[in-house]
This record gives C-alpha cells, structure tokens and sequence, in this order.
C-alpha cells in the first residue's frame, strides 16, 4: 500500500483542460463516489439535506454536458464499504445511483464488483476512455485507498486520470489536474499484478496462476475489504444485535412486501420510504431497548453509569411523527417555498445520534432493495428529496419552543391529511407492538434540539452594503446602458459612499509621482529590430512593379511576338532533350517519367507538351506488353499501365483539340491493350488489320478488370481535379477557381467575407490579392494580417517580403512585423503582419487612431481561434474595433453561418455610426491630410456587406492508417473511414459532411456491400461499370468519383433506413481494420517508424505528440537509431584513419601558412618553393575530400535531403542558433534530418526548423500543436504518435490537413501509432465545434475603453470603438437576458473603478489608470499591485543597504521576487502534495505567503471588493430565470405551491435570498454568504451568467472542494535563488520549456513594471524605481545564463 502510495504522490500533474477549446470531448469517465464525496463535502451543504446535494451533482454534470463531455458515471460495489460507518451516506449514495438512473439520460455503470475484476478491465479495452475524474482523498483512509487502487489500474490500463480537486471552471472549459498514464506506471502494476486477460478464469486456477506481485495486490485489496466488512458487522452488532446484514435486508423486503399489501396502488418513493423506514426503525429500536434492559440486569451499577442514557421509545415515535410530517411538507411544498424556511442553527442532543444512525441503516436497506418489489408502481421522481433535515429541525423546534409556548398554527387540511395516513400506515406497518395516535406529535417533553442563545440565523444579521450604483455623468455609459439605467438603484449625491469619493491620498513618497502621466504603449516598449527612421536596405529594390514604364508598355505590344518565339525555343528543348529522355524510360521506366514530368511542368507550349506525352505513352505501351510478356498469368505490376493511362488523361482532357489522328490511333490500341476495347472505339472506331492480328492475344495484356473500377482503384489520386480553364486577368500565376474568384470580387467590392475551406485549398490566395490591391492604390492605405502565432507571423512577413516590391516615399516599407517580442516597420509599412494581442494595444492606444485609420483591409487567419482557450476573447474585440473590410479565413467552423450573421450585424452598426459622422467628416475633408484623404476614399468606397464563401473539397484525397506492432516489426493497415461509424451514428446523423472517400475508398465499400448481401437490388446500377457518371468514361475526373461516392452513401443509408441494419453492420465489420494492439510501450519503435516511412517513400512527415518530454525525445531517438546504424556500418579502422587524416591536415596547412609569410621575399629558391606550395596544396585538397568521404554520414543514416539547401546556406541558419538554449540540439538533429517544435521553444530555434523543413532537408519533425495553426510545412505524411485530450476534432483536422499539400502531392498520407481504435473513431466521425462566444469583457478592458473613448485623437471614433466593443460581444449575440447581465457587469466595474480612483465620475481616467491599463495581461493582480503602490507598501519594503546607497541587499530582492511571485507568478500545486512526505533539492516548491504588511493590505482590498460584488450581485439577480432556478439543472424536476398558517409561519423568511440558489437556501446559506472569502460558485443563482470568478478578488489561498489548500509554486522564487531549469523540472516538476515560458513572462512582467515606474516618477533617485530596475538588471542576468 506504501509503494502505491508512494507512487501516486511522486507524480507530475499538469493542470490542462478537460474539453480542449469546447470541441465534443473525448469518452471519459466519473468516479461515482469521488463526485459523491466532492459534493458532499461543499462548504455551503449542510448535513441532511439531499435536494441540496442533489443540486450540487446535478450542476457539475450539466456543466460538464454543456462543455461538450461524453461520459458515463462508475459506482462500484466494493466502494459501498466505505460508507458503513456514515450510513447516512449509503442511503445518499443509493438514492444518487438511482436518481441517476430513473431520472436522468446519463449513463451509470454499477455491475463491476471492483476495480480489479476481470469484468472491469474487459469494459475499459472495450471502451478505451481518455481519462478517469476522480478524487485524490476519501472520507477516511479505507476510501482513499480504494482511489489509489483505481488510480493504479487505471494507469496500467492506459487510462489518465483527472483529479476533482481543485478543478476550475469558465463558460466554455473545465481546468483540472492531470496525472497521465506513463509506460512507467504501466510497467509498475504489471510488475505487481499481471495485466487482466480477456477470458474468464476460475477463481482457483486464477490464483494459481497470478504472479507473486500480483498476488500481493490482490490480496492487499482483498485484504481492505474484509477490514471494512468487519467494521460494518461490528457497526451492525451494536446496533442491531444477533441480526445480520443479511437479516435485515431480509426484514427490509418482509416490510415492503407488507406496504405493498396496505397500497397496492402503488406510491411516490418519499412517502414509501417513509413508512417502512419508520417501522423498520421502530421495530428495531425496540428490540435495542429490550436488549439493552437484558444487558442492564447483568451490569454493576457502575457499568450502568458508564453506559449512559438513551431515548425511550415514546421519544422515538415523537421523533418519527416529526419526520413523518416533514416527509409531507416534501411533498405538497415547492421549493419556492422551502427556500424561504428559517434556519435553525441548534444542534441535535446527543442522544439522538444513534437514532439517526439506525434510522439511516433502516433507510438505506429499504432503497436499496427497492428493486425486488416487481409490478408495484412506485414513482421514484423524487429520490433527490429524501431528506431535508434542517426542515425537520424547523418542525422540532416549532413543537419543543413556540407551540409549547402557546402558538398553535393550523397544519392545513391537505397536509393534515397525508401526515394521518402515513402515520397511521406506520402504526399498521409496526407488528410487535402498539404505535402512539397522530396526535398530538409531541407526548413526551424530551427536548430533541439543544439549547442555544440564538437559535434562528437571521438572513439579515450581517449588513449588507448599499444596494446602489454611483452616478456617473458619460456618453459612453448613456449609450451602452441607457436603457435600464431608470430601473437602478443609484446613491444620491450625499452618499457617504459618493461624497467620500477623492483622489488617493497619496503616500509620503508618491508625491514626486505624475499618475495622471501617459505611458508609453507596449508598442513604445517592444524591441524593434533597427532604427525606424532608416530605410531597411531589403526594400530599396529597383524594380517598380506598380507604376507601368515604358519598357512594360512595349512588353505588352510585343507579347504574341515573344510568345511565338518562346514556343519555338520550347521546342527545340524538347529536340535536344527528347532522346536522352527516351532512352532513359527504356532503361528504367519509372526514372523516365519522373524526367518527362519535369519536363511537362517547365514546358508552356501545348504542342510540344502533346509531343512529349506522346513519346511517354509509346514508352509506357511497350514497357506495358514486356511486363505482360515477362509475368504471364501471375499478379502484375499496374504502375505501368496506371502511367500509361495518366498520359491517355493528360492527352484527352488537356490537349484534345490538338490531338491529330495518329494520336488518337495510338491511344486506342494502348486502351484495347489494357482491355478497354469498348473505350477504344469510342475514341477510334476502325482499326488495321495488322492492329487486329497483334489484338487477338490482348487478354496476356488485360489489366482483367474494367475501366471505371481500375481508374477508381488504381488511379484515384491522379484523377483529374475540375478545374476552370478560363484565365482571371486579376490574377497572373494560376487560373482560380468559381469560388476564387469570388473571394477577388469581395476585395474588388471592398466586402468583408467569412471563408471557409480546407487546409491547402488556396483560400489564402485572396489574402495577397488584397495586399497587392492596397498597395497598387496608394502609398499610405495599409493591410493588416492578424496571425495566431508568431511562428506563422514570420512566415507571413517573410511571404510578403519576398514577393512584393515597390518604392516607396523615405522612411515608408511594405512590410512590417509586431509581436510581444519584437517589432520592425510596425507603423510605416503598408503591409503589417501581428499576432491579436499587439494589433489590439494599436487599435485601444488613443494615440494611435491616426494610423488605425489608414487601415484598408484586415485579414484574420484562423479566425476560428475566437473560440479558442487563450486570448480568444481578443479576437473578439478586433473584429468588432474595426471599421475597414475583412477577410476571417478558416478551415474549421461548423456554425459559420451564426459567426456571419454575428458580423453582419457588427458591419451594420458601423454603417449607422459612419452616416452619423458623415457631415463631420465631409466638412473636415478640405483640412485632412493626404492620408485622412485617402481613408476618406476608402471609407466612401467601403461595402458593409458581409459574404460567406464556403468550399468544401480538398484537392488531394487523404487516407488513413493504423499502425501496429506484431513481432517486433511496425506494422500499417488501411483504416477505411467507414470503420469509424457505427450503425446508430448514421441513423441519427448520417454521414458526416466532411468525411471524404478517396475513389479506393469508394471501391472498397461497394465491394463490402455485394460481399455482404448477395441479392442487393441495387448492385448492377452501382457496379461502376454501369454507373451513370462512370459508365464508358475514357477520362473518369474527381467530381464523377465524387458523385459515386455520394449515390454509395446513400445507398447504404437507405440500407439502415428500410431494415438493412443487420447486412450494414456486417459491411461495417467488414471494412474495420486488422488491428493488434501492443501492451508495450509503443514510442519505444517510433525509430521503426520512421525508418518505415522512409523506405514506403513517405517523407517528409509531421510526427504529432503532446507532451514535450515526449517531442523532443522521440526526435533524439531516431537520432540515436541512425547514429547506432552509421557505427555498425562504419569500418572499424575508420576512426583511427581519420584522426590519422586530420593530424596529417594541421600540419599541412601550418606548412601552407608558413610558405605564404616567405612568399613575397626574392630568392633564387622561389621557383622551388613554389613547387613545394603547389604540391602542398594538392595535399591539403586531397585530404580535405579524404576527410570528408571519412566522415560523410551515408544516405540510409540520414533523413536529410543535402541536395535541398548548400552547405553555406545551412551554416547561415545553423550560426542564428549558436547563442540559443536547444542550439547545439537541434544542430545536431538537423545535420540527420530530423527537428522537433514546440511552444517553449525560442523564436530562432523554431525557424530553424520551419526553414529546414520547407527547404527539404529536414524530413522528419516531431511537434505539439504549435504546427496545426496554418503554418506552411508540407509534407506527405502526418503522423499522430501519442494521445491526449489536445488530440481532439479541431486539432486532428487542423494536423491532418498538413498532409499532401496543394502542388505537393496527390495523396496525403495520415497515420495512427499509439492512438486507441475508439479515439481514431471518433476523431474521425466527430463534427468540427460550433463557436461560442466567451465573457467578453474585464476590469481592466473597461478602463482601456474608457480610456479610448476620454483620450482619443478622435473622440468620436474612440467611443464608437469602446461602445462597438461592448455591444456585440458573440456571448451576447441574440440574446438579450445576457446584453443585460453584461451591461449590469459595466456598471459594476465603473463602479469599481471610480471607487478605486482609476476613473472619475464623468468617465475620465486619474490615478494610476494608465498604469493598471498596461499590465491588463495580469487582472486582477495588476488592481492589486497598484494598490500595494498608492500604499506605500513598496516604499517600506525597498530601503537601500545605507541611505543615499542606490544598491539593494539580496534580502530586499527577493521579497520583492515573493511579491510579485505571489501577484504575477501564480501556478497552482494540487493539495495532496502539501502533505506528502516528498524530498526536494533545490527548490522550495512551495511558495511563501506575502510579507505581513502586504498580507493585511491585501485582505482589506479583497473584503471591500467582496462587499461591493456581493452588491452587483443583488442587482443583477433580478435576471434570473426563477422557472429553471426552481429546477434540479438536469432532471428539471419542480413542483406547484402549497399553503397554510403553520407553512408561513416556518418559510417566512424572504428577504436576504436574492442572489443565492434556493437550493442552497435550504442549507442556511444566504445573501449575507456571499460576503464570506471564497465563496463557492455553485451559492449564487444558476441563469445570471456570472459569478464570483468575475470578482477582481486575488485571495492569497485557493481551497478545494474539501477544504483543503492548495499551494502556490515557488518557480520564480527558487529560480532566483538558484538559477538553475534543472531544478525546477526536478523539484517544482515544471518541465524544462514550460518553465522557462514562465519565466519569460515573469520577467517580461518585471520589466515593464520597470519601465513604466520610470516614467511615471521624476525623482531620479526614488527608492521603488531603483529596486525595481536593479531587480529586472538582476533577473535578466539570471534568465540570460539559461
């Protein structure tokens, strides 16, 4: 148990999320009893209150459905033993399961004994979920055993795990702990216990056959079990005496049966429960007093005192008559009601807990053997409210105080009624002895409530803070939130909260401090790469390529001249050329063609290109008949003739109106060779005789199968592709097609356009059409290309400088690039290339509008990263910013037509803001500058209309493989993609749109389905023989292929649809791939792998992985493996020789270098000494080439194609990386072939790559997801090597698309190694996601629009921008319950803000507003480190070793680093591992709390936002959907109201219950609550949208569900301390590369705080700025030397 233990808390968990960027999860499951634990340990649930419980449950999982999770809940048998000693939870858990069950569509699992049952292990191979949700700590200590016993196997069966514990949540993800399963965990359970095998073994001989490890555990968790069965039995003893388990489960169901007979009509479960709950009970505690008294006559008297007292049974029925009526409240009052019930807040006597404790076993053996009552109609819809035990209270407390008192309230009829029957069924029910009447409830004057001072908590016992906004008098807030604003509350003027409104009462210190100060930008902060001012010599081309000379108007005259000549100097290549070629395709046909096809696609003349094709098809003829010839009847290579009808192809579709007779003689003979007679006379009816006599034996020719089903089998790639053959004279280097074209006339019309099609269907092409048009129009309109990475930012930039060139006005360029890291030309190009995050700081800078409105066109690439984990919301706010066209490129969007609808709606708000600021613009146009001019053309010009452009083919065909390991060989079968559906999947949704057949494809599942069912009425029709758009087809295109794929589909769809199901599942089956899973560790044959692909000619490949461990080793390996094979091939001498050589090399050239010195001087020697030199250098040469044959790594141990790039070139790019962190790594990886990237690698680093891999002498790259996002790195093959839930729809058809690139190749090839078959499946058949939109808005984005719209060049403009910004957020988009919440949210942060003092009350920034803007990165602990500031906090802290010193002591420096550790270095260490004895190095992993002063400055910050927060959500409350509020989320079981006297008198407490659940009422939980530090965010009201998350609160702990704290990692503390990446992987288990991102970004933070104080204080000498600059100096210095 130790060493599982030990295991468990030495793992690495990474924080990550659940659903990848909202795409439909991946399968997974939920621990039924760890998601029974979680709940039940929320702070704000009271004990007894199960509705409360069950509302818990039920929002956590409909949260997780909402977010996309497919999952099925788990509840073993053996996990029930853990509760006997809380029996008030099995009852819980009973009730859970069948709730779940009955009520709900998820799916529960309860058949498997335990998580080491044979039955268990079958179920998970079978099912292959991705991860298991979990809790990492039970109860007690035998639960959490039972957890670790399931983390271990579910390890071993290659299944993560995903902790509840400190699982965070936002609109659309689900963060949580991860512990992946590692082959290491795999290898340690089957090193103590032998993987499951699928057959079922006997008990026995299963034992026998269990190694000694796995015996031990076996026996250690049997071993468990009999521990706790032994509590129970003991549990049960003292209880119940000589009567069993078993006993009573058999008393239960005599009690049943007995109920059954009293209500045959059946019963609600509550009140059935009841009944034979209470006479079970009764019962039993008689017989307790009866052997109680038998023991008393045996005891001392001393014994007799220390046994105590207990209730006697009159007090025991009182107590169930009490229960008996809160049982019927139940059941006629809604929660409506309930939730206004007092709250008691006594506690019960203490007698009274074993009464509970047998009542509660009593209940639990009635519901859970519930099941055996057969044909009873038992309504089981209520089973979530069972018990409600702080109404019970209520109810004691109103007969032990007030009714004994005198108050005497009328029960109700309807109530009165039901609480009779059920008493009285109770006393039927009771066989032994005689129950007590109805009435009255309470006969004896035991007192069942202890007594206390204040027995009712008042909701309004706390004060809650005034319910009221701050007026404030502004344009932007009137717009915005105009509309409600009459149905606010607002403080008056006299206020104590208004009228104490002023500025900071500035420290001592801050008084040289000029707040108000503008700030330089991040643009301002950014490195540029050279001085602006200058011209970058790159651009200072001479060729105009947009003004037309002279020169260009005598081209265009003479152009039919030129062309005739160009023709003939085409021709006379081919004369030259055409023998040389020939005899190369007689040698070696497949080298001839490669040479003809390089030939074919320099030539532009169409007549020389028929000559050509002519000679390859006579070659392919004769190639043809001697492979005929040569083979006879056995199998023949078709490679042949697949070339030989490639040519017929070529000839007929491209060039038929040049085809002369001859040519068409000639290609019908090759179709009558291959068999295609009736083919051939179509084309050439008459044929020779001589032609007929060498026919007769055509069939030793025959390919033996038609021509439709060979041109589909075996040419389905090279079909041909329609394309339009009409040139486009916008575009010269290709012909666009239909769609293209209409991308050109959106640009033409000035339109923006939502386009949607696949990776590498040419969407982007429009892209540089816009460019070119902006830049053909004017020196000073400007495109901005918004990117989702830097790596596809330098690309770009890269693209756009290589392919326009212009003379431009001095200081202007056509390129520019700005990213966080750098920037050059950023606001003087034409053509600016960025990431979103920087293109928003230009378009909220108020100084930056005069260039923002030079904008022309946007281009937003991968657009559908606007729903995606990071930034997303940035996306979001350029779209609607801007006021120029645009073009939103992406090839993953399900719901484009939403996100057009959306735009549209953005475009036609901005047409009525520019008819509104139209006369102003016309009446400053006559004093606008040149560049206002042309924005003003540019502006009249603009359309706000908004295209969707959608297309859906892709140019190659792309096909997948499995790839397995059998005998120690990787192996690849064709993965069909019909293999991925299932029969239910197409009944419900058919096929899905984007699941594409290559023609093969097509083939196969024809031929599966005449397999399948002989007597198929459609066969013939389908045979693609006779296939309408097929049949007698010389030139079979793509589109015809396409349609036979489509009429298949249907076909088989009709075959579910008219009761085939049974033939369509077989044809499934059929078509499945031969699959042989490998219980190794599979990435140990990644070298295999690849080795594999290189010899299938399947280079260059993307090898996709997920962890960076896993990236780069994988990369090294293959390394190794080539490294290993050279060493092995390497003769044994060859070392010695060459260090002999190299020697021998030295001396050589010392010798030259000497001979030059003497060189000059005259002497009768010279002639000698120049012989001597000569032969010398003749040496050296021929040492030099000798050395290099020596060391030149043989073309098998290398991937690296040396013909790709020259050897200068290569050491160009290799020198960028010399100085780098992975440089020597990836120098020594590329010199093979091989590169790896990912995020944490350095911007140079990854170029490196990129550029090789383009270039082609990189050919093998293993990489994170960093390469899915458009980056243009083509390849054959891709490849995905590990799973993870990153590996999701989005991704998968982001990589795959990598594959094949357009003018790269016909086929792309997608391979699956190490990836489970159901995850291929689904990733397969999975729709790509819908985008939703997130919460748009925060603190600080307010303050910046704020600042735009007060501080703007423009005014006007700046706040049509703020109000553009808060109007259409696409969370809001049609849907005007949450426009309101977020309007209610902006006046919140106003509030905040101007209480703050970073706004006044007219909206214009003070204070240190500025300051808070810029580092919005980091909210809210930007809001707090500024208060820290305005404190004095800083200036306390950053004292000097001596006055007048400007140098501070190492001391100082690093409680700096631990505050800004504490504000801006926040990464989360899971809770377990705060208590497990684990040794540490270097670090101390974890991270101190904040100095005391700042400690306390902090609370009282946190405790005023808290109150104000509490405040808004008062306000906004009244959004509430109150129907669904009063509704479980999930099962939405609610009910109508009932009243009476007695009713009102226990719920007449509505007040202070506004913005919390009425579930969570009924625990006592009220609005005061929510002034309570870290509240959870299941209390506050479900349907406003909003809860604490949205609070700028930074509390210095985080707790989990169970109350346990979750400490913060020392990374950036440890790192300045000890400087060492090593240490932190080691001891803070950040990986290497994640943590030197995150220190990074510290560091980055450090700096610009730096800066900014800098230029916000005058005082040259102030202590806060000086440390703060010698502490960025310091942590550079640290940073630099990793």
């Amino acid at each position: 148990m130790s060493m599982i233990c030990h295991l468990i808390n030495n793992d690495h968990l990474e924080e990550t999320d659940l659903f990848n960027d909202f795409v439909e999860s991946e399968f997974f499951l939920i621990d039924g009893d760890s998601l029974l634990v979680t709940c039940v340990c929320e702070k704000s649930l009271k004990p007894g209150q199960s509705l409360h419980f069950f509302y818990l449950v039920e929002r956590y999982l409909r949260d997780v459905i909402s977010k996309g999770g497919h999952f099925a809940i788990v509840f073993f048998k053996d996990a029930e033993y853990a509760y006997f000693s809380v029996p008030g939870l099995l009852t819980l858990r009973t009730a859970l399961i069948m709730h779940l069950q009955k009520n709900t569509d998820i799916d529960v699992w309860t058949e498997f004994s335990g998580c080491l049952s044979e039955e268990w292990c079958i179920t998970l191979s079978q099912s292959c979920p991705y991860f298991l949700i979990l809790a990492d700590e039970g109860l007690n200590d035998q639960q959490t055993h039972l957890f670790n016993f399931l983390v271990i196997q579910s390890w071993a069966a290659k299944v993560n795990i995903a902790l509840f514990s400190g699982q965070t949540s936002d609109i659309i993800r689900l963060y949580a702990y991860f512990m992946q399963s590692s082959y290491s965990k795999q290898l340690f359970f089957k090193q103590h216990r032998v993987v499951c095998e699928i057959q079922v073994i006997e008990d026995q001989k299963d034992m026998k056959s269990k190694s000694k490890f796995e015996r031990e555990i076996t026996i250690a968790y049997k071993t468990l079990i009999q521990q706790l069965e032994k509590y129970r039995d003991l549990d049960l003893t003292t209880l119940f005496g000589d009567l069993t388990f078993d006993d009573m489960v058999e008393k239960a169901c005599e009690t049943m049966s007995l109920l059954k007979q009293l209500w045959p009509e059946g019963s609600d479960i509550r009140r059935a429960l009841c009944v034979t709950s209470c006479s079970l009970f009764l019962e039993m505690y008689h017989c307790f007093l009866d052997n109680r008294e038998k023991k008393a006559s045996q005891q001392t008297c001393e014994d007799k005192q220390k046994r105590g007292s207990c209730l006697i049974l009159k007090d025991v029925e009182d107590f169930c008559k009490l229960h008996c009526l809160s049982v019927v409240f139940h059941l006629y009052l809604p929660l409506s009601q309930r939730a206004c019930s007092r709250f008691v807040t006594s506690d019960w006597i203490e007698d009274l807990k074993t009464v509970f404790k047998m009542k509660q076993w009593c209940e639990y053996f009635i519901l859970s053997n519930v099941h055996m009552m057969e044909f009873w109609s038992l309504d089981l819809l209520h089973l979530s409210d069972l018990s409600d035990e702080p109404l019970l209270k209520n109810i004691a407390f109103y007969y032990e105080n007030e009714n004994a008192e005198g108050l005497n309230l009328n029960v109700g009829d309807i109530i009165m009624k039901e609480y009779v029957q059920l008493w009285d069924t109770v006393s039927k029910l009771v066989g032994k002895f005689q129950v007590g009447n109805s009435f009255p409830l309470r006969t004896t004057e035991c007192h069942f409530l202890k007594k206390t001072p204040s027995p009712v908590k008042e909701s309004s016992q706390e004060k809650m803070p005034n319910l009221g906004f701050i007026p404030m008098s502004c344009a932007l807030v009137d717009e915005f939130t105009g509309d409600i604003l009459k149905d606010l509350p607002f403080l008056k003027s006299d206020d104590p909260i208004v009228s104490s409104l002023v500025k900071y009462k500035e420290f001592d210190e801050l008084v040289h401090w000029h707040s108000h100060r503008p700030l330089s930008d991040d643009y301002d902060r950014t490195k540029a790469n050279f001085n602006e001012n200058t011209r970058d010599p790159r651009y200072l081309k001479s060729v105009q390529k947009y003004h037309e000379t002279k020169a260009d108007i005598i081209t265009r005259e003479n152009k039919k001249r030129l062309m005739a000549k160009e023709e003939q100097r085409e021709e006379e290549k081919w004369n030259t050329l055409s023998s040389s070629i020939e005899k190369e395709m007689k040698r070696n046909l497949n080298s001839g063609m490669k040479k003809l096809e390089e030939f074919l696609r320099s030539c532009k003349s169409n007549p020389v290109r028929v000559q050509a094709e002519k000679v390859g098809l006579m070659a392919c003829l004769t190639a043809w008949k001697e492979h005929c010839r040569a083979k006879g009847e056995t199998m023949k290579d078709f490679s042949i003739a697949v070339d030989m009808m490639k040519r017929i192809h070529s000839l007929l579709d491209k060039h038929s109106e040049l085809l002369q007779e001859a040519v068409r003689k000639l290609i019908a003979r090759c179709l009558t060779c291959l068999g295609f007679d009736e083919l051939a006379r179509s084309l050439y009816s008459t044929q020779d005789k001589a032609d007929d006599i060498v026919m007769k034996k055509r069939n030793k020719y025959s390919v033996g199968i038609g021509p439709a089903r060979f041109q589909l089998q075996y040419m389905g790639h090279h079909l041909i592709r329609e394309e339009r053959k009409d040139p486009d004279p916008r575009v010269q280097d290709f012909i666009p097609d239909t769609w293209q074209r209409e991308l050109l006339d959106v640009v033409d019309n000035y339109e923006s356009a939502v386009i949607v099609a696949p990776t590498s269907s040419g969407k982007t092409y429009a892209s540089y059409y816009c460019m070119e048009k902006v830049l053909q129009e004017s020196d000073e309109g400007v495109v901005v290309y918004v990117s989702p990475t830097k790596a596809l930012v330098n690309q770009v930039a890269a693209t756009v400088q290589n392919r326009y060139t212009k003379i431009l006005p001095a200081g202007q360029v056509v390129c520019g690039v700005f990213t966080r890291d750098y920037r050059h030309d950023a606001l003087n190009c034409q053509v600016l290339v960025t990431v979103p995050a920087c293109f928003e700081i230009l378009l909220l800078s108020p100084h930056r509008q005069s260039w923002v409105k030079r904008i022309r066109y946007v281009i937003f690439d991968e657009v559908h990263c606007l729903g995606g984990e990071i930034g997303a919301e940035i996306w979001e706010h350029l779209l609607v910013t801007i006021r120029c066209p645009f073009l939103a490129l992406s090839a993953t969007i399900s719901n484009p037509e939403h996100l057009t609808e959306w735009l549209q709606s953005v475009k036609r708000y901005w047409k009525q803001v520019d008819s509104a600021m139209g006369k102003t613009t016309f009446s400053k146009k006559n004093a606008a500058s040149r560049g206002n001019h042309h924005k003003d053309q540019g502006q009249a010009r603009q359309s706000y209309k908004v295209r969707l452009v959608i297309y859906g083919e892709r140019y190659n065909d792309l096909e997948k493989h499995v790839c397995s390991v059998r005998q120690g060989e990787v192996c690849f079968n064709h993965f069909h993609p019909c293999a991925a559906l299932t029969i239910d999947h197409i009944e419900k949704y058919g096929f899905p749109s984007d699941l594409a057949f290559s023609p093969r494809e097509s083939i196969q599942l024809y031929d599966a389905m005449l397999q399948v069912w002989k007597s198929w009425p459609q066969a013939k029709n389908l045979c693609p023989e006779n296939f309408t758009h097929l049949k007698n087809k010389i030139v079979i295109k793509k589109l015809d292929a396409r349609k036979y794929e489509e009429s298949l589909k249907e076909e088989f769809t009709n075959w579910i649809k008219n009761g085939n199901e049974e033939q369509a599942r077989m044809v499934l089956q059929k078509l499945g791939p031969n699959f042989h899973d490998y219980s190794g560790r599979m990435l140990d044959f990644f070298p295999h792998l690849v080795e594999k692909l290189r010899e299938m000619d399947k280079l260059p490949a993307l090898f996709f992985l997920f962890k960076l461990n896993s990236v780069e080793g994988c990369a090294e390996s293959a390394c190794d493996f080539l490294e290993e094979k050279e060493e092995k091939k390497r003769p044994p001498k060859a070392d010695k020789e060459a260090h002999v050589m190299a020697n021998r090399l030295r001396k050589v050239k010392k010798s030259l270098e000497k001979q030059q010195k003497i060189g000059d001087e005259k002497s009768q020697k010279a002639s000698r000494r120049l012989d001597q030199s000569i032969l010398s250098e003749a040496e050296r040469d021929y040492l030099l080439k000798s050395l290099e044959k020596n060391l030149e790594i043989p073309q098998d141990c290398t991937y690296a194609d040396q013909k790709a790039i020259d050897d200068e070139s290569l050491q160009m790019v290799f020198r960028r990386v010399n100085n780098q962190r992975k440089g020597d790594t990836l120098k020594q990886l590329a010199r093979r072939g091989i590169g790896f990237h990912h995020s944490s690698m350095s911007a140079k680093e990854k170029q490196l790559v990129e550029i090789l891999f383009r270039k082609g002498f990189i050919r093998v790259v293993t990489a994170t997801g960093t390469l899915a996002l458009g980056i243009n790195m083509p390849c054959k093959s891709v490849v995905f090597a590990q799973n993870s839930v990153y590996l999701d729809a989005l991704n998968f058809r982001q990589m795959s698309g990598r594959a094949g690139r357009r003018g790269q190749d016909l086929l792309g090839d997608v391979y699956f190694f190490d990836i489970p078959l159901p995850k291929i499946e689904k990733l397969i058949k999975s729709k790509v996601p819908e985008l939703r939109g997130q919460f748009p808005v925060s603190i600080s984005l307010i303050l910046r629009l704020m600042l735009l719209a007060s501080k703007a060049d423009d005014p006007e403009d700046g706040k049509a921008k703020a109000l553009s910004v808060l109007r259409h957020s696409l969370l809001s988009f049609k849907r005007p319950r949450v426009t309101d919440m977020l309007k209610l949210y902006f006046l919140y942060s106003l509030q905040f803000l101007v209480k703050e003092g970073y706004l006044d009350q007219e909206g214009n920034p003070t204070g240190f507003a500025g300051l808070v803007s810029h580092l919005h990165y980091h909210e809210p602990s930007n809001l707090v480190f500024v208060s820290f500031l305005v404190r004095g906090l800083f200036h306390n802290l950053c004292q000097p070793t001596h006055e007048g010193s400007k140098y501070f002591s190492e001391d100082v420096m690093e409680k700096l680093v631990l505050v800004l550790a504490n504000l801006f270095g926040r990464k989360y260490i899971p809770a377990k591992f705060q208590d497990a004895n684990i040794k540490f190095y270097q670090s101390k992993v974890f991270l101190e709390d904040l100095p005391e002063d700042f400690s306390e400055a902090l609370l009282e910050y946190n405790m005023q936002v808290t109150e104000d927060f509490a405040a808004f959500l008062l306000i906004v409350s009244r959004l509430a959907d109150m129907k669904q509020e009063y509704q479980l989320p999930l099962s939405k079981i609610g009910k109508e109201r009932e009243d009476s006297p007695l009713v009102s008198h226990l719920m007449s407490c509505r007040e202070g219950r506004m913005a919390v659940s009425p579930f969570v009422c009924l625990s006592g939980n009220f609005d005061v609550d929510l002034l309570r530090p870290g509240v959870s965010d299941n209390v506050v009201l479900n349907t406003i949208g909003i809860n604490h998350t949205r609070a700028p609160v930074l509390w210095p702990h985080r707790f989990d569900s169970t109350g346990r704290k979750l400490p913060l990692n020392a990374y950036a503390v440890d790192f300045y301390k000890h400087g060492s990446l090593v240490g932190l992987e080691q001891d803070n288990r950040i990986h290497q590369g994640e943590a030197y991102r995150l220190l990074k970004d510290f560091y980055l933070t450090i700096k610009s705080i730096s800066v900014s104080l800098r230029e916000l204080c005058e005082n040259e000498e102030d202590n806060v700025v000086l440390a703060f600059e010698q502490l960025s100096e310091s942590f550079h210095e640290k940073f630099e030397k990793v």
